[in-house]
C-alpha cells in the first residue's frame, strides 16, 4: 500500500534506530512498550471479595480471632520446640507474639 513518502511505524522500509537492540540482529523481533492499567480490575476484585465476605464480616473480630489462633498454634511447646521457635522469631522467620504459651 503506498505511504505517500512517509514511513509508518513498523514498516520494513523504516530505518532501525541505533539504540534499538534489533539493530544489531536483523532477524530479531522489535520490542514494543506495553503498559496495562489494572487499577479498575483491582477495584472490581476488591468489591467481589467484600461481597463474598458478606455484611456480617467484622475485620477487628477476624484479626482478634487470627491472633488467638496463632497464639494457640504455638502454645504448649516442649523445651526444644520453644528453643527452635525463639530462634525462628529472632531470625525474623516468624513474627513475635505467639510466646509459646496457651491463649488466655
Amino acid at each position: 500500500m503506498p505511504h505517500h513518502g512517509r514511513a509508518l511505524p513498523g514498516d520494513p522500509d523504516e530505518p532501525v534506530a541505533a539504540s534499538d537492540p534489533a539493530a544489531d540482529r536483523p532477524d530479531a523481533a522489535r520490542t514494543v512498550d506495553l503498559t496495562v492499567d489494572l487499577s479498575s480490575h483491582e477495584m472490581l476484585r476488591r468489591a467481589h471479595v467484600l461481597e463474598a465476605l458478606g455484611p456480617d464480616w467484622d475485620p477487628v473480630t477476624a484479626l482478634r480471632d487470627e491472633e488467638a489462633a496463632y497464639k494457640l498454634l504455638y502454645s504448649g511447646l516442649s523445651e526444644d520446640q520453644q528453643r527452635v521457635y525463639d530462634e525462628l522469631v529472632a531470625a525474623g522467620v516468624l513474627p513475635e507474639g505467639g510466646g509459646g504459651h496457651a491463649a488466655a
